[in-house]
């Protein structure tokens, strides 16, 4: 009966600090609505899938079978304003891709978009979205953003305008709802 009672009271002490704690977090702030921007963005994401540098590389693959399906790629892809080698650098994306679905052609991607120079230095736009890679043209969502994207969300429309065996350039078509 005494351990009881001791129990009970140690309860009781710890509910009245909760209590007294969560107090802090209680208090609402009024809501600060900020216009509504939209921004178009185009560039082009440079991938090297070979020899000395490349960037996108296999980081993992599932035991399963001899199909891709569950290989992991870490990326850190170039943007360039153009499809051009000796175009201008504006960044770089760099994230993840696991391939799912038995017909290995569907990619799930996590990237970061990082914008280097510009307007937008130091910004960046977050996709987080299924990747159909061998339709020509497919459309992802971007989920968030920093700096001059914070809270971003909107869509991008890619299209592959160069594929061989090392090397990937897709154009990106960009829609960022921002504030």
């Amino acid at each position: 009966m005494k351990g009881t009672l001791v129990l009970t009271w140690f309860l009781m002490v710890c509910l009245s600090k909760v209590t007294v704690q969560s107090q802090y977090y209680s208090q609402s702030l009024p809501y600060d609505t900020k216009a509504v921007k939209v921004t178009h963005l185009h560039f082009f994401l440079h991938e090297t899938l070979g020899g000395k540098n490349p960037t996108a590389v296999e980081v993992a693959q599932a035991n399963i079978s001899s199909l891709p399906f569950g290989t992991l790629y870490a990326i850190d892809d170039i943007l360039k304003i153009g499809p051009e080698d000796n175009s201008e650098v504006i960044g770089n994306a760099q994230g993840l891709a696991l391939m799912v679905g038995g017909n290995t052609t569907t990619g799930v991607m996590y990237v970061d978009f990082g914008f280097t120079t510009g307007k937008f230095n130091g910004s960046s736009i977050s996709l987080f979205s299924r990747n159909p890679i061998t339709e020509t043209e497919r459309e992802v969502a971007v989920v968030g953003g920093r700096g001059k994207f914070r809270m971003a969300k909107g869509f991008a429309l890619l299209k592959t305008y160069f594929l061989n065996a090392t090397t990937v350039i897709v154009d990106f078509d960009v829609t960022v709802i921002h504030y």
